[in-house]
C-alpha cells in the first residue's frame, strides 16, 4: 500500500469517526453542525483528490492539518494545558477519559494524515 492510499484512508477513518462523534455525544445543535458542515467539505476535498490525483493534494493535507490542531487544541484543554473555554466541544459521552483517549487517537491519525499526503517531489 502505497503512502497515498494509506493517507487517504486516515482521512476517511479521521471523518467517519468524527462525524459519528458529532451525531451520538455533542451536547449542542450549533456544535453539531459546525461538525458536521466541516466534515461534509473535508470530504468533499478528499473524493477530489482521490479523483483527481495530486492537484488537491494541499488542499487534503490543510483539512487534516485543520483536524489536528482541533483535536490538539482539544487534548490541552482537557489535559489543563491551556483553557479555551470550549471544553464541552471536547467531551466525549461526558467521560473525561473516554475524552482524553478520542483526542489523542484523532490527533495522531490527523497528523499522519498530513505527513503521509503531504506532496513531495
Amino acid at each position: 500500500m502505497d503512502k497515498t492510499r494509506l493517507g487517504i484512508g486516515l482521512v476517511i477513518g479521521v471523518l467517519v469517526v468524527q462525524t459519528l462523534a458529532c451525531l451520538v455525544w455533542s451536547p449542542d445543535a450549533t456544535l453539531t453542525g459546525i461538525g458536521l458542515a466541516f466534515n461534509a467539505v473535508a470530504a468533499v476535498s478528499a473524493g477530489l483528490f482521490v479523483r483527481r490525483g495530486g492537484r488537491a493534494a494541499w488542499v487534503v493535507a490543510g483539512w487534516c492539518a485543520g483536524f489536528f490542531g482541533w483535536h490538539v487544541a482539544g487534548l490541552g484543554e482537557l489535559a489543563g494545558w491551556w483553557t479555551t473555554g470550549m471544553d464541552a466541544a471536547f467531551l466525549v459521552a461526558s467521560q473525561y477519559q473516554v475524552s482524553v483517549v478520542y483526542q489523542a487517537v484523532m490527533a495522531t491519525a490527523a497528523g499522519f494524515a498530513v505527513h503521509l499526503l503531504l506532496p513531495r517531489r
